[in-house]
């Protein structure tokens, strides 16, 4: 089983009847998963988590949608979706009545995976961990949110596409090498105390601003990655680009894989990049979304159009 991203994919030659199979192991959130097919009258199709001691607890609460598909693409099966179900052993078994020849595909692409919580609350997903957590707490004092949420000794007006926020210099030009130099030398920013950020809106701004003063909330982290992206970029703040890096990894899908892509080649992110190209090349995706393909190209750069169809000719 070949996996990216959220997405599993097993490729199954030619499956005679009375025929039984089961997958290697493959990783997925924290668990090792196995795919499993049996063929007599009706094809059935089983995704199950292998449970042990040190997760028997913690089974997965899954939320996934389940496709088969012939290798020539003549024939695509979808299942309705799983959302939000506990798995351990039997609990997910599509059966298939529509008989299926030659070589096919199975693929499983994860929406979420939850665990319950040791306290007794409600489920709380495995992938809104981890990212920010760890990155954002370190960068300062939990009094420098404070510090900003209550404009306590601000110098510095930042203005925004649709409103400004008071800010502190010396926060900045700590995190920040680009913030560092503007104040460092006679610019118009240090002469007037203020940054203009046009091209972010208030809510993004505030995003921003929060990640660099340890205060950030994994809600507002998600909203607005691409913006956070593009200021981490600019600014040169490093561990905020990595941060964005990291989560844009975890929840590639169709609806955003060109998108992901042309970022990841703007802001110079090859991992990003190379896992867009093998989930639309190698995972067959690309198939998927051929008009907003088309339509990519008549827009992309140059230079990326031509790393994507030599990838293409790489797999063919």
């Amino acid at each position: 089983v070949e996996t990216t991203s959220r997405l599993a994919q097993w490729r199954i030659d030619n499956l005679a009847s009375c025929t039984y199979r089961k997958s290697d192991p493959f990783r997925m959130g924290n668990w090792n998963w196995h795919l499993s097919i049996e063929k007599n009258r009706t094809l059935f199709v089983k995704l199950y988590p292998v449970i042990s001691n040190l997760n028997k607890d913690q089974p997965p609460i899954a939320s996934f949608f389940a496709r088969v598909r012939s290798s020539l693409g003549d024939r695509t099966l979808i299942h309705p979706g799983i959302i939000d179900k506990q798995l351990k052993n039997d609990d997910f078994v599509w059966a298939i009545e529509i008989p299926l020849a030659g070589k096919f595909v199975i693929d499983v692409e994860f929406l979420d995976l939850k665990t319950r919580s040791t306290d007794g609350g409600e489920p709380a997903s495995i992938w809104d961990r981890g990212f920010v957590d760890v990155r954002s707490s370190v960068t300062g004092l939990s009094s420098l949110g404070r510090m900003l949420s209550e404009d306590i000794h601000t110098d510095i007006t930042i203005n925004a596409s649709e409103g400004s926020i008071r800010a502190h210099r010396a926060v900045l030009a700590t995190r920040s090498p680009v913030f560092r130099s503007m104040f460092s030398h006679n610019l118009k920013e240090k002469e007037m105390s203020t940054i203009d950020i046009s091209d972010m809106s208030i809510e993004a701004c505030q995003a921003f601003l929060n990640y660099i003063y340890g205060c950030i909330q994994q809600e507002d982290f998600l909203t607005h990655r691409l913006a956070l992206l593009r200021a981490a970029d600019k600014y040169d703040v490093a561990d905020l680009k990595e941060a964005c890096h990291d989560s844009l990894l975890e929840d590639i899908d169709t609806k955003n894989v060109l998108e992901r892509l042309q970022n990841a080649h703007l802001y110079r992110l090859p991992i990003l990049k190379s896992c867009c190209l093998r989930y639309l090349v190698n995972f067959g995706k690309i198939f998927d979304i051929r008009d907003e393909f088309n339509a990519f190209l008549q827009f992309a750069d140059r230079e990326l159009i031509t790393e994507v169809f030599q990838e293409v000719l790489a797999a063919w």
